[in-house]
C-alpha cells in the first residue's frame, strides 16, 4: 500500500476573508475532496508566503502541482491596464497567484487554474479581461442566480467545443463539445502570445487556455471541482492534473 508520500502535494491557493472579526484565508471544501478524490494531497498556500525572502521559493521545492481556485474577488484592474477599482479585490491573492506561475511555469511544475485561475494564468501572460461580460451585447449571460439553490446554480448551462488537437481535446479524447456551469461575471478579452486557446462558449468566449512550452498547465472557466467525482468531464480533469504531478514528482525524486 502507498503512504502520502508516494502522492503528489499539491499547493492550493487560498482567499483572504473574514470569519466574524478575524481576517482569515480559506478555500472551499470542493476543491480539497477534488485533490484528494484524484489521488493527491492538498497543501493550503496562505498569502504570507510572500512575505518573507525565498519563503516561497524554498516552498515550491516541496510542490508537485498548483491548484489556482476560483474566488468571489476579482484580479485589480491595473494588472491588465484597465481603469477603475474592483468591489471586491484580493491584493494578495493577486500577488501570490502570479507568483506561484511565475515560478511554476520555470519549473514546469504543473498547474490548474478554475475561474478567477484561469483569469490569473492569462493576466500573469499578458492577456487582459473583460471587466464585465453583462455590459457587452456580443455574450450571453455567463453569471449564475444567486436565488437559486447551490445545485441549481452549479448546474451546466451552456456548452463548450474544445478546439482539435488542444490540450483539452487530448485529455478526453475528443473534440466534441460538452456541457459546463457558469458563475463568472469577467472573463478573458485577450489571452496573450503564451497561451493556446483551449476550448469557446457558443457566443464566442474563450472558456478555457493552456500555457505554451509546458506539459500541463491547463485553466478554465468554468467549475469542474462541483462534484468532480460524478461528471465524467471534470474527473478526467482532476485525474490528469494529478498524474502530470505525479509524474513531476518521480521526476523530481530521481533528480
Amino acid at each position: 500500500m502507498g503512504t502520502i508520500f508516494d502522492k503528489p502535494l499539491i499547493g492550493v491557493v487560498m482567499c483572504q476573508n473574514a470569519l466574524g472579526d478575524h481576517p482569515a484565508q480559506t478555500v472551499h471544501n470542493k476543491y480539497l475532496d477534488a485533490i484528494v478524490l484524484a489521488g493527491g494531497v492538498p497543501l493550503p498556500l496562505p498569502h504570507q508566503l510572500m512575505d518573507a525572502p525565498l519563503l516561497l521559493e524554498n516552498s515550491m521545492t516541496l510542490l508537485d502541482g498548483i491548484l489556482l481556485t476560483g474566488s468571489p474577488s476579482n484580479i485589480e484592474p491595473w494588472h491588465y491596464g484597465a481603469e477603475g477599482k474592483e468591489t471586491h479585490a484580493d491584493p494578495s491573492r493577486d500577488r501570490l497567484a502570479f507568483a506561484l506561475i511565475t515560478h511554476a511555469a520555470g519549473k514546469k511544475i504543473p498547474i490548474f487554474g478554475i475561474c478567477r485561475g484561469l483569469q490569473e494564468l492569462v493576466v500573469a501572460n499578458g492577456g487582459a479581461l473583460h471587466r464585465q461580460l453583462s455590459e457587452t451585447p456580443a455574450f450571453q449571460e455567463h453569471r449564475e442566480d444567486e436565488a437559486l439553490p447551490l445545485a441549481e446554480r452549479y448546474a451546466p448551462v451552456h456548452n463548450v467545443q474544445p478546439e482539435p488537437e488542444g490540450l483539452l481535446c487530448q485529455l478526453l479524447g475528443s473534440a466534441a463539445a460538452f456541457a459546463v456551469n457558469s458563475l463568472h461575471a469577467q472573463g478573458i478579452r485577450e489571452p496573450g502570445p503564451q497561451l493556446r486557446i483551449e476550448a469557446r462558449a457558443p457566443d464566442g468566449l474563450i472558456e478555457a487556455v493552456s500555457l505554451r512550452q509546458h506539459p500541463f498547465a491547463l485553466a478554465v472557466q468554468w467549475h469542474p471541482e462541483w462534484q468532480s467525482g460524478e461528471d465524467p468531464v471534470s474527473r478526467r480533469l482532476f485525474t490528469a492534473f494529478i498524474h502530470a504531478a505525479a509524474a513531476y514528482h518521480k521526476e523530481k525524486s530521481h533528480e
